[in-house]
């Protein structure tokens, strides 16, 4: 009995030692969950390339805020919300990570936001989109840098609901595509949305569709517009362009931003107008030019969609971390980040208090085609600022 008491008091003495060895080590561990490989690879690569570059730039280059080393832990959730899951929970008790950052997908990242919870810890998310992550699922934890699906949609809105216009959807058929065709629906003002077409995330074959959005535009009268919510490698724009809507029936595509692999496909359709998160030639600040310029240097490219958003994730983290003086205590950091106002390579992003979103601007892009340039050029129509975006607060705080 005394054997046995003595053996857990040294594993008690233990476990104090090594959770103290963490506090005294000098280090700030950040895990970052995305989807390193699986459905939006190409996604999560660019997040974890603009999360190490914006903690590079925001530190000045030490990776270090008040004297203590930022410690980035990778976990790949291959798209699996149950991996993701588990993940996080293995990073915040084993790895003992202060903070997370992720992740990229919707789904994903709703299976993450309880564990946030139950380990009393903070979140970032970031790329994810659907409301929900900051509405219905949401708890105090929960941080968004990316922005959601109200605001891809109301930006829209406001470049897209003219009078005479009829509009019709085209969406994935799970919490990004749901999400984001109900906010559109809520932020139109002028017009009504005729027909909505939601399709499988894994589709392929759009033809059926697109054959149901066709029909139920072709005879209206006025500018007939289909607005498109999907992500993903496998998606319709192509098949828009072989089945020549535009010439045939007078119906247009809408779109907001997306990668520039992406952009490519939107090359048949120049003039096509929409709403976007970021393309890199539009936004002018410090961070964005950095961003820009060392990217190319280092990738032979410049930084994509999802790259920015990393940066924008990493420099509210150090931002945080600043104003705590590298204080790791969940309180104390929900304390700063409410209300915190912070750069970006977008500009100022501002977390709102009541549900932690980052409010943020958006881009009324037309497209322009170049012959010499891989991709469509989203040019700058005008920026839509976020006093203009009236973001609807949808937690039950």
């Amino acid at each position: 009995m005394i054997q046995t008491t003595r053996r857990l008091a040294v594993m008690a003495l233990a476990c104090a030692a090594a959770s103290l060895s963490f506090a005294q080590s000098g280090e700030i561990r950040i895990a970052h969950v995305y989807g390193k490989t699986g459905p939006l690879e190409a996604y999560g690569k660019q997040t974890h390339t603009g999360l190490m570059m914006g903690l590079e730039y925001a530190t000045g280059g030490t990776m270090a805020v008040a004297g203590k080393k930022l410690v980035v832990i990778e976990k790949d959730d291959q798209g699996k919300p149950d991996l993701g899951k588990s993940l996080l929970a293995t990073a915040y008790a084993d790895d003992k990570a202060d903070l997370a950052v992720g992740t990229t997908g919707s789904g994903v990242a709703l299976a993450m936001l309880p564990v946030a919870e139950e380990y009393r810890k903070i979140l970032v998310v970031e790329p994810a989109v659907a409301d929900s992550i900051t509405g219905d699922k949401w708890n105090k934890y929960i941080f968004r840098t990316g922005r959601n699906s109200s605001q891809d949609a109301i930006s829209n809105a406001v470049a897209l609901d003219k009078p005479g216009v009829t509009i019709a959807t085209l969406a994935q058929d799970y919490a990004f595509g749901r999400d984001g065709v109900k906010a559109f629906r809520d932020a139109l003002k002028v017009n009504k949305i005729t027909h909505e077409e939601y399709l499988p995330a894994n589709t392929t074959d759009f033809t059926a569709g697109i054959q149901r959005i066709v029909d139920a535009l072709k005879d209206k009268p006025g500018r007939k517009i289909v607005w498109i919510v999907w992500a993903g490698a496998s998606n319709p724009f192509s098949k828009f362009a072989d089945m020549q809507i535009k010439e045939r029936y007078g119906i247009e595509i809408a779109s907001g931003g997306n990668i520039l692999p992406a952009l490519a496909l939107y090359k048949p359709f120049p003039g096509m107008e929409g709403a976007a998160y970021y393309y890199y030639d539009i936004p002018k600040n410090p961070a964005n030019q950095w961003l820009v310029t060392e990217h190319q240097k280092r990738f032979n490219a410049p930084p994509d969609f999802f790259t920015a958003g990393g940066m924008s994730a990493a420099m509210a983290v150090v931002e945080a971390l600043k104003k705590t003086s590298g204080d790791t205590s969940t309180n104390k950091l929900i304390q700063t980040m409410e209300g915190m106002s912070f750069e970006t390579p977008k500009g100022t992003m501002t977390f709102r208090k009541e549900d932690h979103q980052a409010m943020q601007s958006m881009y009324h892009f037309k497209i322009k085609v170049d012959p010499n340039v891989a991709w469509a050029i989203p040019e700058l129509v005008r920026e839509i600022k976020p006093e203009e975006m009236s973001i609807p607060i949808m937690n039950k705080r």
